[in-house]
């Protein structure tokens, strides 16, 4: 297993190479952001230890970078910042986990197995589905460069559609996952958000994305000849 260790306090950098290498892992290490983003390009890695304040190019951008290049090696981020703010930037820009620092060396090694566990899987942080994007960061959705006004709850089905890109889901997966498991209100209420999705993102734009599969349930994209109504 081959590590990348991004840390511009020399002598962390230096026991943190000294106790991955001691459990058997291959360690490079880079001091500024710059280098640890020409490290990361260069070479393959199982993983990624990288710190936020970063001389040259801070962490939060080089992991930026990485996944705005499709680079999904799986990255924990080291952080003196332990802010809810600063942990949820350190994910929403493509970060696995995250320790705060001091930490323990052995809780760090554990979050890394953790990490490698998973393995390498696509994770980007923009979903996009042909020429429509949603930022769950930002709580922004464009079609073919056109921004698109949305509700909190029509955004969260319009997500929930996308990160399950040409799969079937029914009325109650829907229910379950944009209101809730103990949700009591009418069903039909899906219906009526598809109809207010539809009638923003795909009908202006002469597109008919948004199907129904009759007694199945709903789909963004997929197969043609599935109804629109």
């Amino acid at each position: 297993m081959r590590i990348l260790v991004v840390e511009d306090e020399k002598r962390l950098a230096a026991n943190l190479r000294t106790g991955l290498e001691a459990e058997g892992f291959a360690v490079d290490v880079a001091h500024d952001g710059g280098e640890g983003l020409w490290y990361a390009r260069e070479n393959a890695y199982d993983a990624i230890l990288l710190d936020i304040m970063l001389p040259v190019m801070n962490g939060y951008k080089v992991c930026e970078t990485l996944r705005a290049e499709e680079n999904w090696t799986p990255i924990l981020m080291l952080t003196a910042k332990d802010g809810d703010w600063d942990q949820v930037e350190a994910l929403d820009t493509g970060a696995d986990d995250y320790v705060t620092k001091p930490f323990s060396f052995v809780v760090l090694l554990a979050r890394l197995r953790s990490l490698l566990r998973r393995g390498v899987t696509e994770r980007p942080t923009v979903l996009s589905v042909g020429d429509l994007s949603l930022d769950p960061a930002s709580k922004t959705v464009t079609r073919a460069g056109a921004e698109v006004s949305l509700t909190s709850r029509e955004f969260s089905l319009l997500e929930f559609l996308m990160r399950r890109d040409g799969t079937v889901v029914t009325k109650a997966d829907i229910i379950e996952n944009v209101w809730d498991y103990a949700y009591e209100g009418d069903p039909n209420i899906v219906e009526v958000y598809i109809g207010r999705l539809r009638r923003k993102i795909d009908k202006p734009f002469g597109r008919d994305d948004i199907q129904t599969l009759r007694g199945s349930g709903y789909r963004l994209g997929g197969a043609p000849g599935a109804s629109g109504a």
